[in-house]
């Protein structure tokens, strides 16, 4: 079992940035590929990020990338999302995920955390 906590929220205007951070638990995080995903209202979740096991390889979805950094410290089992060049269109529940390697399903998410940008 995984539980995965989100921190960093909050309101910040057009522009501006945000650095999330998703705690684990356990002693396995390092063996687990990482994710952020996001859900604005009225809308779908949708795929930001991910990073794989040793942090060395990073994927972005074509609306942040350039915009967001993803990063994982294994020793503190934390990932983080930074987020640079804020857009009211990000506003969103921002969630982070983690799935085994070798497996397509994010079998474990956190509560979210609100990011919400203004114009």
């Amino acid at each position: 079992q995984v539980q995965l906590v989100e921190s960093g929220g909050g309101l910040v205007q057009t522009g501006g940035s945000l650095r999330l951070s998703c705690a684990a638990s356990g002693r396995t995080f390092f063996t687990y590929v990482m994710g952020w995903f996001r859900q604005a209202p009225g809308k779908e979740r949708e795929f930001v990020a991910r990073i794989s096991t040793s942090g060395a390889v990073t994927y972005y979805a074509d609306s942040v990338k350039g915009r967001f950094t993803i990063s994982r410290d294994n020793a503190k089992n934390t990932v983080y999302l930074q987020m640079n060049s804020l857009k009211p269109e990000d506003t969103a529940v921002y969630y982070c995920a983690s799935r085994r390697t070798g497996t397509n399903d994010y079998g474990y998410w956190g509560q979210g955390t609100q990011v919400t940008v203004s114009s």
